[in-house]
């Protein structure tokens, strides 16, 4: 054989090699619309290539069946708010001081590839060291290593970091030093702006870093624990808040309702985005009862021996954990707040706060999926939508991701059954591809 014909021949099994079908499920495109039942997936690379049925739209004779029988197949998932720089120890102190040295090169693609192997094909990075971040998201984005696609923002703004922390924590002081801390994160290529704590900035603080950052096309994302920060975020046009905060208070006040309806109201501005994160609080209980969540070795993925054993050990007494102190107080308000934000009008996002204390990036997600349909009411169909279709939107990539639609990167899970009866069934995802890659 020549050697012109040899690479030919080399070049047409490559190229099969890249084609793909998915032959058989039933395809929850993201869209909302009804199911296609016995649909056909065609994958070209890293592109969704076509959408039809099994009679109607013919399988290429190269491609490489993938049987979904039985299965649900839907667009990959993603989770709004994750840490990948912690991996559910529960000693922030002793993490942040004994870990730095092993962030870029061992736990942050640890979590970004647990994450992956669990169907969360995108996510969002909410606080970590800048260039850590950065150097993992692009490992990922570049093939080098496998994990969720991330969205990073880098350090966290705030009004003074806490100590010990400076190297993921950044203060700011002054409307000035806002904008500069912006500005340098916006040069260092980050996704989007993370502020916390705003209630203790100056109101001009707070107006500085919302406008710097849509100077430079940035989303600014926001901690709603307190009334203020809800407050003074809306009030400097915030884009995105995160958690069901308030502490133990029975419900949102009448005067933050009466913004969040004003702010929604107005069709000319980008929708309102808020990230509930409320499994981390609801599932305390049943994790501190059930310790088998610890005893899962799913959560060891890329970690070394010694990590393990220490995050294990930082676990041994949950019930004793500061952390969840106040959840007896806090959860009774979580379903009443939850309504209260669908009500708004603000569109709500899956998002876990996955690497907190007991957290692990193998099993948020999924649970706050299940959070919502179970205990919080949400229709299946809207929580998939929530953890799918909208963050893209959120991200303004929805034209690459979110929906299984040809011509957008094949990000695609499987599941067998049916995850619009049972959700919980995503806690163990059968398929995932990745940009037209199976990781699973």
């Amino acid at each position: 054989m020549s050697r012109r014909i040899f690479l030919l021949f080399a070049f047409a099994i490559a190229a099969a090699a890249q084609r793909k079908a998915l032959v058989g499920g039933t395809l929850i495109d993201g869209y909302g619309g009804a199911p296609v039942r016995n649909s056909v997936v065609l994958i070209d690379g890293e592109k969704i290539q076509a959408v039809g049925q099994v009679g109607s739209l013919p399988v290429p004779p190269d491609a490489q069946v993938i049987s979904t029988e039985g299965m649900s197949v839907l667009p990959g998932l993603w989770d709004m708010h994750v840490h990948t720089m912690l991996s559910g120890h529960s000693d922030y102190a002793h993490w942040d001081k004994t870990y730095p040295p092993q962030l870029e090169s061992v736990i942050m693609p640890a979590s970004a590839k647990q994450l992956l192997m669990a169907g969360v094909t995108s996510a969002r990075d909410l606080g970590g060291p800048l260039e850590a971040s950065i150097h993992v998201r692009d490992a990922i984005r570049a093939g080098k290593i496998p994990g969720a696609t991330l969205y990073v923002a880098g350090p966290f703004l705030q009004h003074e970091a806490y100590p010990g922390t400076e190297y993921f924590r950044w203060g700011v002081h002054g409307a000035d030093d806002a904008r500069a801390k912006v500005r340098k994160l916006a040069e260092a290529g980050v996704d989007c702006i993370k502020m916390i704590d705003q209630d203790e900035m100056a109101r001009e603080e707070i107006a500085a870093i919302v406008d710097e950052a849509h100077r430079h096309k940035l989303q600014v994302v926001a901690h709603a624990h307190r009334p203020n920060e809800i407050r003074f975020g809306l009030e400097a046009g915030v884009d995105d808040f995160e958690h069901t905060g308030l502490a133990t208070a029975p419900e949102y006040p009448p005067d933050i309702v009466e913004k969040l309806h004003e702010r929604t109201a107005r069709g000319n501005i980008a929708p309102l985005f808020w990230t509930p994160t409320v499994q981390v609080l609801w599932n305390y209980d049943y994790i501190r009862d059930h310790p088998e969540l610890i005893d899962d070795p799913r959560w060891h993925e890329g970690l070394p021996p010694a990590v393990i054993a220490d995050i294990r050990e930082s676990l041994r007494h949950i019930d004793q954990l500061e952390y969840f102190r106040m959840v007896p107080q806090r959860k009774p308000t979580l379903k009443r707040k939850f309504q209260q934000l669908r009500q708004s009008g603000a569109v709500l996002l899956i998002g876990t706060d996955s690497g907190v204390p007991t957290q692990f990036h193998t099993q948020t997600t999924w649970n706050e999926i299940d959070v919502w349909v179970r205990v919080m009411g949400v229709d299946p169909m809207d929580a998939i939508r929530a953890a799918t279709f909208w963050p893209a939107v959120a991200m303004k990539v929805d034209r690459e991701v979110g929906t299984v639609t040809p011509g957008k990167y094949a990000d695609i899970i499987a599941v067998r059954g049916d995850v619009l009866r049972y959700v919980d069934l995503l806690q163990n995802v059968d398929i995932v591809i990745k940009h037209g890659v199976r990781y699973k």
